[in-house]
């Protein structure tokens, strides 16, 4: 498997309790090992970007300048055109199996540990 799968649509939580559910997931996944998570935060009913989308790139970005994980990738950039998209596939080559790859899902993000 390339990466864990971490649905944060699931139960139509609000934006809050789904980045704790994330926090909480991460800190997990980092202490058993696993590389590289890819979570699912839908893309918003409004085709705007929704607020748990908004909330879980927020908190990754905080997570990143403090050391928490080293990169993550917005699903919409996670393609071989994209900056971004390759330095995910340098870090976990497997990556590159996942089924967004390439397809510009803005509805994940990938997140390395």
């Amino acid at each position: 498997m390339a990466a864990f799968i971490l649905n944060l649509e699931e139960g139509m939580p609000k934006a809050d309790a789904a980045v704790s559910k994330l926090k909480l997931q991460l800190a997990t996944l980092r202490r058993t090992g696993i590389k590289s998570v890819k979570v699912i935060h839908g893309y918003g009913s409004s085709g705007t970007g929704g607020s748990i989308r908004t909330a879980v790139r927020h908190y990754l970005r905080a997570a990143q300048r403090e050391g928490r994980i080293r990169d993550f990738c917005p699903g919409e950039y996670f393609t071989p055109f994209e900056k971004t998209g390759r330095n995910m596939i340098d870090m976990v080559p497997a990556l590159r199996s996942d089924p967004d790859w390439g397809r510009q899902n803005d509805g994940v993000t990938i997140v390395v540990l």
